[in-house]
């Protein structure tokens, strides 16, 4: 079974960093595409960042561009996004994605459609 599970969101003051992890089971990431997505309230899903193994190289949203980074480790099958100088607006519940078919995504990388498994999501508030 294809399994994601985030965990590393919390409450942070504006300018501080969190770290979201994502262990995934069920399949290596070799092949795949996998990474972050995020929703605020009232608003539509949007990509932050995707590793994409198939094409050898990552994605950022440019709102969060030199502010986060994905890293990963294949041993532990974990996907990591180290935010930095949070923001209120980077306030969200993050979701970790897997696409397997349809592969590579290119440039349609932060549409959520074609990403094939969901975590359960974590929320992230940004506040003094």
């Amino acid at each position: 079974e294809v399994q994601l599970v985030e965990s590393g969101g919390g409450l942070v003051q504006p300018g501080g960093s969190l770290r979201l992890s994502c262990a995934a089971s069920g399949f290596t990431f070799e092949d795949y595409a996998i990474g972050w997505f995020r929703q605020a309230p009232g608003k539509e899903r949007e990509g932050v960042s995707v590793i994409s193994y198939t094409e050898g190289r990552t994605y950022y949203a440019d709102s969060v561009k030199g502010q986060f980074t994905i890293s990963s480790d294949n041993a532990k099958n974990t996907v990591y996004l180290q935010m930095n100088s949070l923001k209120p607006e980077d306030t969200a519940v993050y979701y970790c994605a897997a696409g397997f078919e349809g592969l590579p995504f290119g440039s349609s990388w932060y549409v959520p459609g074609p990403y094939d498994c969901w975590g359960q999501g974590t929320q992230v508030t940004v506040s003094s």
